[in-house]
């Protein structure tokens, strides 16, 4: 392994350790939704560079790329929610409990579409860029990639392209 890819696998594990603590921290919190995220993330940034995980400049990398992530999961969360209030809809399904569950699942598709309108609306994720395991489409040819564990993003196999789209 060259000093280069040393860096990159440093830089992924400690992604990891800044995920972990963004998780600690968000879930000890009362408050949820964007303005928590953001609380947590900043103060992950802060702690780990106080420990020395990382330098500051890494730090405000790690959190931007982590924030760029949890966008992603929350967009792909309110896509679903979309998907199964129209497959559990009464009309399709009958009366009584299977209603109530789908106005259950309305509220919270607003509510996740809410919340994903107040974040960035366009997320594309770059070769060298790090991110979690997932799928990544090529924006240029629709070549799709699984990254197994978190990692620097390659440029596409197919067309060398550089911008992508991100799935789980």
């Amino acid at each position: 392994m060259n000093n280069s890819d040393h860096e990159k696998a440093k830089l992924a594990q400690q992604y990891d350790v800044f995920a972990s603590k963004f998780k600690e921290l968000y879930l000890s919190g009362k408050e949820r939704g964007s303005e928590a995220m953001s609380v947590a993330l900043e103060k992950s940034r802060e702690q780990l560079t106080a420990l020395g995980e990382f330098s500051a400049e890494q730090g405000e990398v790690l959190k931007e790329y982590l924030g760029r992530d949890l966008e992603q999961t929350i967009s792909d969360a309110q896509r679903l929610g979309e998907e199964a209030k129209e497959k559990l809809h009464p009309a399709r399904l009958g009366a009584g409990a299977l209603s109530s569950l789908a106005a259950v699942l309305e509220l919270t598709g607003n509510a996740l579409h809410s919340l994903m309108n107040k974040t960035v609306q366009a997320l594309t994720y770059k070769t060298g860029e790090i991110t979690s395991a997932g799928s990544l489409t090529c924006q240029a040819c629709g070549q799709k990639m699984q990254l197994k564990k978190t990692g620097h993003i390659p440029p596409c196999s197919k067309c060398s392209g550089t911008l992508f789209h991100k799935g789980y």
